[in-house]
């Protein structure tokens, strides 16, 4: 059902992934100093058939409409803004930045996540992918996912 294009960019590959909306369980582990809280949920506007943790033929949805995947191998993710890393489900967190405030980027597959306060160009994490959608608060108060800025992956991708 979904269509791959595949992008090269410094031997990376970037997968536009058409399939079911991504989440993830809690993230328990931390790089940096230990780090307690609840998952932050969020309500999305856009809703589909499969939702996060669903399984499809005993293989547990990864990544969907409106998420970038993006193969890391082993490499980092770092904090494009000052901002804040909070656990979201699964293997999922959320990063929110006062720099902008109606957005909220969700990233997914990350290893050993590092949660709470981080300043601007702080690893965050690695990983073999990186499943990542940019949400954007409505004035209800919801969440829909947008695509994301070319600019903001390049600061994901590389420290500054």
């Amino acid at each position: 059902m979904g269509r791959w294009n595949w992008v090269g960019r410094r031997g990376r590959r970037a997968a536009i992934v058409l399939a079911a909306s991504v989440s993830c369980a809690s993230v328990s582990c931390s790089t940096g100093p230990v780090v307690t809280e609840s998952p932050r949920t969020i309500q999305i506007q856009q809703t589909w058939q499969l939702q996060p943790g669903d399984s499809v033929g005993n293989y547990q949805i990864a990544a969907g409409l409106g998420d970038i995947s993006i193969e890391l191998d082993g490499g980092k993710v770092y904090a494009p803004f000052d901002g804040r890393v909070q656990p979201n489900v699964r293997d999922c967190v959320l990063f929110s930045s006062p720099d902008v405030p109606a957005y909220l980027f969700r990233l997914c597959g990350l290893q050993r996540p590092r949660l709470g306060q981080v300043k601007q160009g702080t690893a965050i994490g690695s990983g073999q992918y990186l499943h990542f959608a940019t949400l954007r608060k409505l004035p209800e108060g919801t969440w829909t996912i947008v695509e994301p800025s070319e600019s903001i992956l390049e600061q994901l991708l590389n420290p500054s």
